[in-house]
């Protein structure tokens, strides 16, 4: 090859590029699933039936009932937290389990993980850009969540300070911030059933089976963590401290169980991170 022809050669893409819009190209084919928007419209539209449940039944009085219904009645801005109570231990769960059970072991069913692979990012590259995907999908399905419950408690309950849950009251903006926290750290709690449900999809070829295993995982450990006899066990538990969220909004914040809880996130993140990466660096792709 001459000198004119390097020089008008075209220069190779590089990684930082190649990551770039494989990353891109991931994010928009999982937002486009029609299956992923209908998860993120029922993840949306539940808060919404609980808001509307709570202001029909609110006038008949909560006596003995559960403080966050109080909390949630008396100012809207609790119907955020109310709504990620109940979408935690199963809804939104399974709502990453499909996503990212999904990921890799129905690229392999469809036959274009081959194809994929091709692509000159490498498979640890590929891995990489499929958790991120996944984890944004699963930042995606927080933020509806509590973007459609605050906007539901705003139209139906009263707004004003919050009372946090250790009797203080702190202003409406601080009270947001709190709300944000406590997203973050539910945020958090999925993201570690991410990697789990990556390392599956890297085992098997079946993304229902994929997807089974991991929607089922979460589900067992929660048993698990409500048998006394177990209790030995229960601190190495990733969903033992998914509800640690609540002292996020005491005053002041209560910081051990939430350190204790990102900590046992991070290491089920690295184990099953690490898992996938083994597996996938050399999975044996024949179609």
């Amino acid at each position: 090859m001459s000198t004119a022809e390097i020089a008008l050669a075209p220069a190779p893409a590089r990684p930082a590029r190649i990551r770039l819009r494989l990353f891109r190209s991931e994010l928009g084919l999982t937002f486009q699933r029609r299956r992923n928007q209908a998860l993120l419209v029922l993840l949306g539209a539940v808060p919404v039936m609980v808001g509307i449940a709570l202001r029909l039944t609110s006038h008949q009085g909560n006596d003995g009932g559960p403080n966050l219904i109080d909390q949630v009645t008396g100012n809207g801005v609790f119907l955020s937290v109310g709504a990620l109570f109940f979408l935690l231990p199963l809804i939104l769960p399974l709502a990453v389990a499909v996503v990212s059970g999904d990921s890799i072991a129905g690229e392999a069913s469809a036959g274009t993980l081959r194809y994929l692979l091709a692509v000159p990012a490498g498979r640890t590259r590929l891995l990489m850009v499929k958790y991120a995907a996944s984890v944004t999908f699963c930042l995606a399905a927080v933020a509806t969540i509590a973007a459609t419950a605050l906007i539901t408690g705003v139209i139906l309950f009263p707004v004003g300070p919050v009372t946090l849950l250790s009797g203080s009251t702190v202003s409406l903006a601080a009270g947001l911030g709190r709300l944000a926290l406590v997203g973050l750290y539910v945020w958090a709690c999925v993201a570690t059933l991410v990697a789990i449900g990556l390392a599956i999809s890297t085992v098997t070829d079946s993304p229902i089976a994929a997807i089974t295993a991991t929607a089922v995982l979460p589900v067992t450990s929660e048993v698990i963590d409500a048998v006394p006899q177990l209790s030995g066990v229960h601190p190495y538990l990733f969903t033992h401290w998914w509800f640690s969220y609540d002292d996020l909004l005491r005053a002041p914040i209560l910081t051990d169980h939430i350190t204790q809880g990102l900590l046992t996130f991070l290491a089920y993140t690295l184990i099953f991170g690490s898992v996938a990466w083994a597996r996938f660096s050399t999975k044996d792709v024949t179609c």
